[in-house]
């Protein structure tokens, strides 16, 4: 199908293969050369790896845990608001961590809505730092993601299971024992495998929770030693034990099966007798009201803490934003560019997609890391610190975007290619009157998705960014810094709105005349 058609030639689908290995495993390489091998590994570091994995298993088993009775409960229920609700599943993606972070301190810190109305009741205030800050706030992120998984497993049950379990008889534990069960024992471990590889790698939520000897990730560890230390083999060495973490997960995760999100059938109606009581419809309230509260409450309280403080914010969050809004759209041309090359050339052989994946085995900070290390003694770092961070942030995004461009591309060539060789469209004719029109929408909701990622990053930024040339969630992480709590919370609200318009205006793009 391919050979004859696209103009990604060999060279061309094998140069943007090129860069993201050298992205990938040419850092790896650079970071392994400065390590000392593990006997270096300190008291402190070892303690780090440990907290690592433990944060990572249990907020994984935390979010799946919460997110099977609220999935349950939404697969049961149809209510006034039900869309928008599974919409909103879907938010906390693309919300920028340094937001969250900042909403879940108005709600559970020590001067948030629940600290003070534990003080009203003659009890202590909460503290949101350390480890269990850490887990709440990997909860907070993950369960609508574990949600929206398990959701999609209740969705590809066949009604007829249901209706068939009712002319038994079946009562609601005999649903969950006979049906629901052997789904979520097929889906929860992929489910529980992604979230641990996205906890693995988080880097903003211990800047800000953790730190000290308890409550340190490997990717703080590093941060750590480049930018207090500057123990470049220290960092190097944790760069390397990184990296095979994420790449253990990755083959993990790979080898568990999770539920074919291409089949969105969430909205068909599946009556189900058993749940029928007000036992169960209490139940399901429940937890449907208890998971909107925690998703919502910290956005709720964010936008009343920060909105009166949007226009008084100083010129240099206004600068940052500038930087941030230029790096995603740079981020976001890198990644488009690099996805269509990749899903192209994909079509004639798989191995590229591999290669197009292989960064989710990453993490940012080990790919900032090796160039900090290529870089350091050619250039200036400081001058090359927003160009270096959109191109890492659109490699962190390539793995997304090919997931949707892929299967968008071998769709069209199926239905309309022969229709295409009959009107003897080849090269860039092709590219650009049959199979752009055809994947727009994919190509706009990766665009967007790899901007809002991108506008949110609280990663690399932190190796390379003068103190003058901060974006916008750096920014927002000094003023927290400062304790300008307030002039922080405008900033998130503007990194915010920021992000979900950038995101909607290429999402939008991409499926108007599409």
């Amino acid at each position: 199908m391919a050979r004859r058609i696209f103009p990604i030639n060999n060279a061309t689908g094998v140069a943007a293969a090129a860069l993201v290995l050298a992205v990938c495993l040419g850092t790896l390489a650079a970071v392994a050369m400065r390590a000392d091998g593990v006997s270096a590994l300190t008291r402190y570091d070892w303690r780090a790896i440990h907290f690592t994995l433990v944060q990572a298993a249990l907020s994984g088993f935390l979010s799946v845990l919460f997110a099977i009775p609220v999935a349950r409960a939404l697969a049961r229920r149809r209510f006034f608001g039900r869309g928008v609700l599974v919409t909103l599943l879907g938010a906390p993606f693309i919300l920028p961590v340094i937001v969250a972070i900042l909403g879940l301190t108005a709600v559970f810190g020590r001067n948030g809505w629940v600290s003070g109305m534990l003080i009203w009741a003659g009890f202590e205030p909460l503290s949101i730092y350390g480890f269990h800050g850490v887990i709440l706030a990997h909860v907070f992120f993950n369960l609508p993601l574990a949600t929206r998984l398990l959701l999609q497993g209740w969705a590809n049950v066949p009604a007829e299971n249901f209706r068939l379990a009712a002319s038994l008889r079946f009562r609601s534990r005999d649903v969950f024992r006979h049906i629901e069960w052997p789904m979520l024992r097929a889906v929860v471990p992929g489910a529980f495998a992604v979230i641990f590889l996205i906890c693995t790698t988080s880097f903003a939520v211990a800047l800000t929770f953790g730190g000290g000897p308890n409550a340190t990730t490997v990717e703080l560890a590093i941060y750590e030693a480049f930018r207090y230390d500057f123990d470049l083999g220290r960092a190097a060495l944790l760069s390397v034990v990184q990296f095979l973490i994420c790449g253990t997960a990755v083959i993990v995760s790979l080898r568990i099966t999770l539920p074919p999100v291409g089949q969105d059938r969430q909205d068909r109606i599946v009556r189900r007798f058993d749940a029928a009581g007000a036992g169960a419809r209490a139940l399901d309230g429940f937890w449907i009201v208890l998971a909107a509260l925690f998703l919502i409450a910290p956005l709720t309280a964010l936008f009343a803490k920060g909105m009166g403080a949007v226009p008084s914010l100083p010129a240099s969050v206004w600068l940052a934003a500038g930087r941030s809004v230029l790096t995603a759209f740079g981020s976001a041309t890198i990644a488009i560019v690099l996805a269509v090359t990749l899903a192209l050339a994909a079509q004639r052989h798989r191995a590229f997609e591999g290669i197009g994946t292989l960064s989710i085995a990453a993490s940012p900070l080990v790919i900032g890391t090796g160039l900090f290390l290529i870089l350091f003694p050619v250039v200036n770092i400081s001058n090359v610190a927003l160009p270096v961070t959109a191109l890492v942030n659109a490699i962190m995004a390539l793995p997304f975007c090919l997931r949707a461009l892929v299967p968008a591309i071998r769709t069209a060539e199926a239905d309309f290619g022969r229709l295409a060789d009959g009107l003897n469209m080849h090269g860039w004719a092709r590219l650009r009157f049959f199979v752009l029109p055809r994947i727009r929408g994919p190509l706009g909701f990766s665009a967007g998705l790899s901007a809002a990622l991108s506008m949110g990053d609280l990663g690399v930024i932190t190796l390379f960014a003068p103190p003058d040339g901060a974006t916008l969630p750096l920014q927002i992480y000094r003023l927290m810094g400062s304790y300008r709590m307030e002039q922080a919370s405008g900033a998130a609200l503007l990194l915010l709105a920021l992000a979900l318009v950038i995101f909607y205006i290429f999402d939008r793009w991409g499926r108007s005349n599409a």
